[in-house]
């Protein structure tokens, strides 16, 4: 059976695939982020040196990031490609950048980490060393990465409204997700579910409902 590459491009482009990329993101973020927290209850370096069981889930959780990370890509791709000729060029731009901003911190914050819970495996460890890295890479995700976060949910949801790409109150939520992320990522980290949650729910949206009609071009 031969598929034609035209149902092929459609099938990988389409809205259904931007809804299954970002319900793989967000599930294998949020636990991730669940794993990390939970090891982290008690993160200090005698408690995590002494604990295997929590340096076992830090590694678990650690290994969802890269396809997390794929899965992202992936819907930010056809999420551009699904807005079109009627995306909002700023918007757009703001929402690819820091997408990908995004991204690159959440990597760069899980390679660290990766380095840091390799540390701990040795039997001495240079608490200066392991305070710098784990703070490093606290604030770099904590703070730098969950605002990117903010901006892309802001853009996604001010593209979403302008074009009628998403149903009013999900973008409306947007705003609301974003502000928390801005204000209160960095001190609170279990609000940092909301950036997945928030995503998990779009993409649900977008699964189910059908796409905008849009108008006859003029001129």
């Amino acid at each position: 059976m031969v598929v034609s590459p035209g149902l092929t491009a459609r099938l990988w482009r389409g809205r259904r695939s931007a809804a299954i990329a970002g319900i793989v993101f967000a599930l294998l973020l949020l636990t991730a982020m669940t794993m990390m927290r939970l090891a982290l209850s008690e993160g200090s370096l005698q408690s995590l040196q002494s604990d295997s069981s929590r340096r076992t889930l830090i590694r678990w959780g650690l290994n969802l990031v890269p396809f997390a990370g794929i899965a992202f890509l992936w819907f930010i791709g056809v999420v551009r490609d699904q807005l079109g000729d009627v995306e909002d060029r700023l918007f757009s731009t703001v929402f690819l950048g820091s997408g990908l901003l995004f991204l690159a911190m959440l990597f760069t914050g899980a390679v660290t980490s990766t380095s840091l819970v390799q540390m701990l495996a040795q039997p001495e460890v240079d608490a200066v060393v392991w305070g710098y890295g784990r703070d490093s890479t606290q604030v770099l995700v904590s703070v730098y990465a969950m605002r990117m976060a903010a901006v892309f949910t802001l853009s996604v949801s001010t593209v979403g409204l302008r074009t009628a790409a998403l149903p009013r109150w999900v973008c409306y939520v947007g705003y609301l997700v974003a502000l928390v992320l801005m204000l209160a990522a960095g001190e609170h980290k279990w609000s940092q579910l909301v950036f997945p949650t928030w995503v998990l729910l779009v993409s649900i949206v977008i699964l189910v409902t059908s796409p905008p009609i849009r108008g006859p071009e003029t001129g």
